[in-house]
């Protein structure tokens, strides 16, 4: 009705005014009237070599044979060269096997099993280590040392460091080694969780785990979050501001690991333990300074309670230590 009306109205104005009376954009008006006439397609000719039903039932056939059902279309058609018979072209064998719905990959593929979501718990020092290495920039550009550390989940306590020029799986088997022989871990006493790297999964420590009755605990691959002890270890190494941006020789970078596993251990208050140092928890003296600073609160609420919404107490100590807490997770996935 309105296209009627446009028409009428072209015949007694101009096309602009036209346009402007129906509310139209003149380019509109002719952009239509460029735009070809779509006609329906005729149905494209059935080809006069086209493969007859029957003879695309025997290509399909021999392509999910036992003999070919694991090869290409092309290493199919040239076999069947080789044998003097021709069937049709590679193209043809692609085309086929897609309207079939068959164009995949035809070799037998490996199938890895998940593996497991490491789940570890620790109530105590020296149940649970968590270890890691990483790089320290060098002198020269792609030049690095390998820093080894060892850390106790429970108390965040460094049981072991070194900073070796390159990783190999003998020297993580004496470093190892030299830290389980300096805490005195008994057989079937701790849990030694790791990433996947080379060191870790090498033949070596893995041996030495298996004689001194450790057990062995392994990330996720591409899973940082079962290994965030030792990461969050790193982080605060790295994010320290007097870390380097590189060591001028495997001695700096020794001296500089001594002195922040020092003050990490025996200095830094951690959030994660009640804001005591790996070592007061480590060894065991967390209760009593803990029961100290409670003295120290309760004379500091006597003397000016009006400052303090509630008695206030110094904070909790950890009671275990988990990595990936199947309860959180389970809590998690509830919400």
């Amino acid at each position: 009705m309105i296209d009627a009306t446009f028409d009428e109205l072209r015949a007694v104005v101009s096309t602009k005014k036209a346009c402007r009376l129906v509310g139209r954009s003149t380019a509109t008006f002719y952009r239509c009237r460029q735009l070809p006439v779509l006609r329906p397609r005729s149905a494209r000719p059935v080809p006069a070599n086209a493969l007859r039903e029957a003879e695309r039932q025997e290509v399909l056939t021999l392509l999910r044979s036992d003999e070919f059902c694991d090869l290409a279309p092309a290493q199919v058609w040239a076999r069947l060269l080789d044998d003097g018979r021709y069937l049709c072209s590679i193209s043809t064998m692609y085309r086929l096997l897609a309207i079939a719905g068959e164009n995949r990959e035809r070799r037998r593929q490996r199938t890895h099993p998940a593996k497991k979501k490491p789940e570890l718990l620790a109530r105590r020092p020296n149940e649970v280590w968590s270890w890691d290495i990483t790089k320290l920039r060098g002198p020269t550009r792609g030049e690095y040392y390998e820093l080894f550390v060892i850390i106790d989940i429970f108390s965040r306590y460094v049981v072991a460091w070194t900073v070796a020029a390159a990783e190999t799986g003998e020297l993580a088997k004496e470093f190892i080694a030299a830290a389980l022989a300096a805490q005195g871990v008994q057989h079937d006493q701790l849990a030694l969780h790791a990433d996947r790297g080379t060191s870790m999964t090498s033949k070596p420590v893995a041996q030495l785990l298996v004689d001194l009755g450790v057990a062995r605990s392994h990330s996720r691959p591409h899973v940082s979050n079962d290994n965030p002890y030792s990461e969050s270890n790193f982080k605060t190494l790295k994010y320290c501001p007097a870390f380097p941006h590189n060591f001028g020789s495997i001695e700096d970078a020794r001296t500089f690991c001594a002195a922040f596993f020092e003050y990490y251990n025996h200095e830094h208050r951690h959030s994660g333990i009640g804001l005591h140092t790996p070592a007061s928890v480590h060894y065991g003296t967390a209760h009593e300074i803990r029961a100290q600073r409670a003295v120290v609160l309760d004379a500091a609420y006597t003397a000016n309670p009006t400052r303090f919404c509630r008695r206030p107490s110094p904070p909790k100590l950890p009671t275990v230590a988990w990595i990936n807490n199947p309860s959180r997770e389970t809590l998690i996935q509830n919400k």
